[in-house]
């Protein structure tokens, strides 16, 4: 059985960045399930709409930084970026 990082290695139409993204917001989602919180629910408690959500919540979509915060501290989470240089 392949697991979900097995498979995006072997991804190669989707960037490192926007892999970046697809496993934050996939983070964000599976939290927001784990505390069952409905999307309609969420959506009210950051102050969005539900339709605006659940496009967030779609691989196809690039959530700017200050909407991925905005999610994460709905879920009582904080949002850090840690830059490492490779050299």
């Amino acid at each position: 059985m392949t697991n979900w990082n097995d498979f995006k290695k072997s991804i190669t139409s989707i960037t490192k960045d926007e892999m970046i993204i697809i496993d934050t917001l996939s983070f964000l989602q599976s939290e927001r399930i784990k505390q069952g919180i409905s999307q309609k629910d969420f959506a009210e408690k950051i102050e969005m709409k539900q339709p605006q959500l659940a496009k967030i919540e779609r691989v196809g979509s690039t959530p700017s930084l200050t909407t991925l915060n905005r999610y994460a501290h709905g879920l009582g989470l904080d949002l850090r970026i840690i830059v490492i240089s490779d050299l």
